[in-house]
């Protein structure tokens, strides 16, 4: 099994994850404090509040990029995961290396990082190793797929998407196509000259997750200039199938 993260496609052959995954890790403070299950949101914030007070206003709106939720010793609660290691980790990707060294950078001027409750301290960075497949591979999603943005006062954002459905699959081939426009680092004829890819949900795991009555979509929390909204996300196993050559872009 591998981890992966799901954000677009881009030519290589072999199958070859191009775009640069490091691996940040932190000390962490405060051992036993908690944040919620779910605190991807909560890292968006953070995030975006390094590029915004950051020097280089080019970066201040960028978004082409991805992370893992924080990683550790755990035990669950009802307020959500306490961390009981002392280091914290979590993967971030992104294609373009002058904005990775930039963020990074940006990061490591923090003395200290707040998430949820936990008081985190950048130590160190490490690269994370190429992944190499050839025509498909199964993958455990480490940070969560949307496939309908979410915008003020709509509620579309939330529409549940069987993941075994035809719609699913051509929402996520539009949306990564879409990242893969707006990076501008591809021509026209480029854009329409590659391989359809598909997503392929893992039958028996979702039904090991019901059965179990545990969910593999949930709504969830967003925020824009603090507007909360709202949008649906999938957690799953997949399988990455891809016609010719291709690539996912992380």
């Amino acid at each position: 099994m591998k981890a992966g993260l799901f954000t677009g496609v881009i030519f290589s052959t072999p199958l070859i994850f191009s775009s640069l995954r490091t691996r940040i890790i932190f000390s962490l403070k405060n051992r036993g404090a908690y944040v919620p299950f779910h605190h991807q949101y909560l890292l968006a914030q953070v995030i975006k509040g390094i590029l915004i007070f950051g020097s280089d206003k080019n970066y201040r709106d960028y978004n082409q990029f991805n992370f893992s939720g924080l990683k550790g010793q755990t035990k669950i609660s009802r307020k959500g995961l306490h961390f009981f290691s002392s280091k914290v980790t979590l993967v971030f990707a992104c294609q373009d290396k002058p904005f990775m060294d930039y963020f990074i950078a940006k990061l490591f001027e923090q003395r200290e990082v707040m998430v949820g409750n936990l008081h985190l301290v950048p130590e160190s960075v490490g690269a994370e190793e190429p992944v190499t497949i050839k025509d498909e591979a199964k993958f455990l999603c480490i940070s969560p797929i949307v496939l309908i943005p979410p915008s003020f006062n709509d509620e579309s954002g939330k529409k549940f998407i069987a993941p075994d459905g035809d719609e699913f699959s051509d929402l996520l081939y539009e949306s990564t196509l879409s990242r893969m426009e707006a990076t501008k680092k591809y021509t026209p004829e480029q854009l329409t000259s590659f391989y359809k890819f598909q997503i392929v949900p893992d039958a028996e795991y979702i039904q090991r997750i019901q059965a179990l009555h545990k969910k593999f979509a949930r709504i969830y929390p967003l925020f824009d200039n603090d507007v909360k909204l709202s949008s649906r996300i999938y957690f799953s196993v997949y399988t990455l199938c891809c016609k010719g050559s291709a690539a996912i872009c992380l």
